[in-house]
């Protein structure tokens, strides 16, 4: 994908080193997206890796919302130093759990037979956007997805803004809820987003409600399928590479970092730090 100049596009967000350091300092911990915020390309940046490994050693929780499937995100589950990753969009959470299958316990917010009732649905609704756009693919984790599709329009395959609408639409139509990342557009039945997953997840990690303090967490995205967590979190920031959609954009983040990408994500983990006093 290409860059962008970070001097342009801001929209409403102020810079991110404007960020004052008390609200740093009170912070309970991180919610963060995954693609094109920690990774480049599919690969988490190595200045990613090394910021959560820092936030970890600080006893600074990060947990993963993205529109990643299950399937791909088990492997990053055990081996990024995550407290949990909450795949699908907010309807699968996995976690590390000594004797637990591979490490891993894997929670889904809806049922199995719900699952099992909706499988059927969101194939039927792929094959009808694929025969309407033939040159559209689905996203090659699809084998790794149980509770959602996705039609890759800028990891692996191209689609223009005309063809994403109409893919958004045609899940519309078969009464699917549908956003769009920065690589995929999904779609699933349910009524779930990050921040439902977001909220789901502090529950099941330590039994809290996320609404009452939502201003003691940051998030940290890059597209337009966070604008719901922006919409949430008071505490949001964007890395730069969210300019890339200023146009799509209606609910900005608080803040946009100068760097890309994991970089970006870097450079959030290290304002957090200094606050903390563990930079």
């Amino acid at each position: 994908m290409t860059d962008i100049n970070p001097l342009r596009d801001a929209g409403p967000a102020a810079p991110w080193r404007t960020c004052p350091a008390p609200r740093l300092a009170a912070l309970h911990g991180i919610f963060t997206d995954v693609d094109d915020t920690l990774t480049r390309d599919g690969a988490i940046e190595p200045a990613a890796l090394a910021a959560l490994r820092a936030l970890r050693q600080a006893g600074v929780p990060v947990i993963a919302v993205t529109g990643r499937p299950m399937g791909w995100s088990r492997p990053f589950a055990r081996e990024w130093p995550l407290e949990a990753i909450v795949a699908e969009n907010g309807a699968v959470a996995l976690r590390r759990e000594a004797g637990a299958s591979d490490g891993l316990r894997i929670d889904y917010l809806q049922d199995a037979a719900t699952r099992e009732r909706n499988g059927q649905r969101l194939q039927d609704a792929a094959r009808r956007i694929l025969a309407r756009l033939p040159h559209a693919r689905l996203a090659q984790d699809s084998p790794g997805r149980v509770t959602d599709i996705a039609v890759d329009h800028s990891e692996h395959a191209r689609l223009d803004e005309a063809d994403i609408a109409t893919v958004v639409a045609l899940m519309r139509e078969a009464g699917m809820t549908a956003t769009v990342s920065s690589i995929h557009v999904n779609g699933w039945f349910g009524d779930h987003d990050k921040w439902a997953g977001a909220c789901w997840a502090l529950r099941l990690l330590h039994g809290r409600e996320l609404q009452p303090e939502a201003g003691r967490w940051l998030f940290v995205g890059d597209s337009t399928n966070d604008q719901v967590m922006f919409e949430r979190f008071p505490l949001s920031v964007g890395v730069a590479n969210l300019r890339r959609f200023a146009a799509q954009l209606h609910v900005w983040p608080a803040y946009v970092t100068e760097a890309e990408r994991g970089e970006g994500f870097a450079e959030v983990a290290r304002a957090v730090l200094a606050a903390r006093g563990a930079a």
